[in-house]
């Protein structure tokens, strides 16, 4: 995969949006110790990105673009060693697991019970991600808006 400029269809952050999240990060520690936990989260999570394979780790900047803007109050953190964000009770709603994880064909996007996914008795809780594009961008960021309602 190589890089584009476009934020949509990049395969990985930008120097711009990972300045950014550093400096996030920053002013997250100082405002105090709720901040400083939501930090080190984020923190965790892009190291945790950082360590993934580059297919892979392209996937997983764009999901964590696309939760943050679509649901801010969810805070990140791992979950398993997967990069997930809970809400104000602590209780993960969405998570990313890497293929490189357990061998799989295909990464995934998938949703804890805190997540307002119900759709009568069967609704699906996990979607293979293989590339990232404008139409996988809208649909996840419709899940977890739909997930944090």
């Amino acid at each position: 995969m190589s890089a584009k400029t476009s934020t949509t269809t990049s395969d990985g952050f930008s120097a711009d949006e990972r300045a950014a999240m550093k400096e996030r990060a920053a002013e997250l520690r100082a405002e105090g110790k709720k901040g400083a936990k939501k930090a080190d989260g984020l923190q965790a999570i892009l190291d945790r990105i950082a360590q993934m394979e580059p297919d892979d780790r392209a996937l997983a900047e764009r999901v964590h673009v696309t939760v943050t803007a679509a649901a801010p109050d969810l805070t990140p953190k791992t979950w398993y060693g997967m990069p997930a964000y809970a809400n104000a009770d602590g209780k993960i709603v969405v998570f990313f697991q890497d293929s490189g994880k357990f061998n799989y064909r295909y990464s995934t996007v998938g949703f804890q019970d805190a997540a307002n996914l119900d759709d009568g008795d069967l609704w699906p809780v996990a979607y293979a991600l293989q590339k990232w594009s404008p139409a996988v961008e809208k649909k996840v960021t419709e899940l977890v808006k739909a997930a944090v309602s």
